[in-house]
């Protein structure tokens, strides 16, 4: 019988890691984590002295890069755009969902 050990991270807007964190468990370099911020996907903890503190969820984002980077061969601007156009089809899905439950209190107009 053997034992397996496994750690769990809440990834949420209150812990913050630092950019080698992100980097080491993203899969991604650095420079590449660095890229992403530029191009608007990551962003930093603001007010905390420099740019290389993040909160933890930035971690989903930059795996979620890095698989879009290595499945589909995209560059940083390439990575960027599918994120953002990602990030924007959620917040629609989020907005339908809202105004299910009042088109269905709508009466039905012959």
């Amino acid at each position: 019988m053997s034992i397996q050990i496994t750690e769990t991270i809440w990834l949420n807007q209150d812990e913050l890691c630092s950019l080698q964190h992100v980097a080491a468990v993203s899969g991604l370099s650095e420079a590449d984590i660095m890229d992403l911020v530029e191009t608007g996907v990551l962003s930093p903890v603001s007010g905390h002295g420099g740019s290389d503190m993040f909160y933890s969820e930035c971690i989903v984002m930059a795996r979620k890069a890095r698989r879009l980077r290595e499945d589909f061969e995209l560059n940083a601007d390439g990575v960027a755009l599918v994120l953002n156009l990602l990030r924007r089809v959620d917040a629609l899905e989020s907005e339908l969902v809202a105004l299910r439950p009042m088109q269905a209190r709508r009466p039905s107009g012959n």
